[in-house]
């Protein structure tokens, strides 16, 4: 899935996307990459497709690479299309308000 890294000022601090991993012993880790590159690993996805821990694990993952809390993760559905530069994702995106 597409997705755009906002500041709580509203400023876009990367486009990226987010996908799911395999891992060697099976597990499924939630994972984003962003356009220029960086991947960040997030947590283990739970065996009943819970991502709520794997998410919280991402979420700590950006504050050590932006250095700010407050980050909102905007998640494009249905468009593979990297959005225009500084412009936000259609109002029909989700938005979730990182810690």
């Amino acid at each position: 899935m597409r997705c755009t890294i906002i500041s709580r000022a509203g400023q876009v601090l990367a486009y990226g996307r987010l996908f799911i991993r395999y891992q060697e012993d099976g597990g499924l880790r939630l994972d984003l990459e962003t356009d220029r590159g960086r991947v960040l690993q997030g947590g283990l996805i739970e065996e009943d497709g819970d991502m709520t821990q794997a998410g919280e694990i991402l979420s700590e993952q950006f504050f050590d690479v932006w250095g700010m809390s407050d980050l909102t993760l905007s998640i494009q559905c249905g468009d593979s299309g990297a959005p225009p530069n500084a412009t936000l994702p259609p109002a029909a995106d989700i938005d979730m308000s990182l810690l």
